[in-house]
């Protein structure tokens, strides 16, 4: 090796963007490794490269027992040079192989959740294949919304949610149906949520058919709903047309849970949500004719609700809620018809407690006659099961309360109907 072999190699790891040093040492290795192979070579060499004037020496060694090198010299072949050549020409291309793809690893590693724009080279049944200049994407059927075309030589954005590292260099996995794939598009379109005027709090995504965001500002004076959608609708219309016309609701975000839940729920008008923390429940309450909007197609506004506000919604029509605050959804409680030790029937109640004969329950005296025990039980068992005394005593007390509510509340006789997600 000459001068001008290194002044060779100093310009290929420029263009390539490769450490001088790292190519340098690739080959020093590499040249070692050649002499080995080489009759009686030494058991242990090293090879010393002049940066300055590309001269080449192999330096042998002899070690003790311990390790330490008792003996060096100067035991570079006549050859060498040639040998030198064809090995720098091999290690110089692997190398060139191994640090473009690290490098491109390295590029692309930090940029899980990123938006990327490439051109489609390839669809099939498993997966697209986007060009995004120096390697691939791979958007696999799982990440693809059903709807959507994937024409090739179109261009596509997606959002990386993997960049795995392999021999053949990084595999790059895209999405178009991450809720994070929304968030960046807004991200793109809104410079008041880069600048973290306006943060998004919650995102929930049915791809291909509707999205719901939640959004706040740090700034009283900047409106977050304005913001996103923009002068006469112009940003939120970007990020539709990219989503290839899905819907998108954008809420304001509050902190009262249920004041967030009514809005969630929107363009659905509700009259009143009532949180059951310990369930994790926002019972709503909406209109009789509101019910089916609440709900939305096929259960799709209440569960986007859901998932946005992170409660479990449990959408009631007022009629439903009149309805079972008249008692019309009373527990009774479980148990058994028994006869105790005297032969006569009585209830037993399955949580245990005293039994209650059926005299005291009303299936004796005068208005049973005289029917015997078999008939009595016949006609008990094909009833409503009696609670206990005490539970009578909290029902009757409970249904007085409520039918005074229900004449004050009932606006109609329309069907009840219920909707959850």
């Amino acid at each position: 090796m000459n001068r001008d072999m290194m002044d060779a190699l100093r310009e290929i790891a420029l263009e390539r963007g490769i450490s001088e040093d790292i190519m340098l040492e690739a080959l020093a290795n590499a040249l070692v490794t050649a002499y080995k192979r080489m009759p009686e070579a030494a058991e242990e060499a090293l090879v010393e490269i002049d940066t300055e004037t590309g001269e080449i020496h192999v330096i042998a060694q002899e070690l003790d027992e311990d390790g330490h090198v008792v003996r060096e010299w100067d035991d570079t072949p006549t050859d060498f040079g040639r040998i030198a050549a064809q090995t720098a020409k091999q290690v110089i291309l692997q190398r060139i192989r191994e640090a473009e793809r690290e490098m491109k690893y390295e590029e692309y590693a930090g940029r899980e959740g990123d938006i990327v724009t490439g051109i489609i080279q390839q669809t099939d049944q498993r997966y697209t294949l986007l060009d995004l200049g120096k390697v691939e994407a791979l958007l696999p059927q799982a990440e693809q919304v059903q709807n959507e075309r994937y024409d090739h030589g179109s261009r596509l954005k997606a959002y990386i949610v993997e960049v795995r590292k392999t021999a053949k260099g990084p595999q790059i996995v895209v999405s178009r149906t991450h809720p994070g794939f929304v968030k960046r598009l807004f991200e793109l379109e809104v410079p008041e949520i880069l600048d973290g005027v306006v943060e998004l709090k919650a995102v929930a995504r049915e791809p291909g058919h509707r999205t719901k965001i939640a959004v706040a500002s740090n700034d009283p004076n900047v409106d977050p709903v304005g913001a996103c959608v923009g002068a006469r609708g112009a940003r939120v219309r970007m990020v539709v047309n990219e989503m290839h016309s899905e819907k998108v609701d954008i809420v304001p975000y509050v902190e009262d849970q249920a004041e967030f839940v009514t809005r969630a729920l929107a363009p659905a008008k509700v009259k009143e949500v009532r949180l059951h923390e310990d369930t994790g429940t926002a019972e709503v309450i909406v209109p009789d004719f509101q019910l089916s909007l609440a709900i939305g197609k096929e259960g799709q506004n209440a569960r986007l609700a859901a998932r946005l506000t992170g409660w479990r919604v449990d959408i009631k029509s007022e009629s439903q809620l009149a309805e079972e605050e008249a008692g019309g959804s009373v527990d009774y409680a479980e148990g058994d018809w028994v006869q105790d030790g005297t032969g006569e029937l009585v209830w037993q109640p399955a949580e245990g407690g005293d039994s209650i004969s059926a005299a005291a329950a009303g299936y004796a005296g005068a208005e049973m006659g005289d029917a015997s025990p078999e008939e009595v039980a016949e006609e008990a068992v094909s009833a409503e099961a009696p609670v206990t005394e005490s539970e009578v005593e909290t029902k009757a007390e409970s249904e007085a309360e409520t039918t005074a509510e229900v004449v004050t509340n009932e606006d109609g006789d329309a069907e009840p109907a219920e909707g959850e997600a």
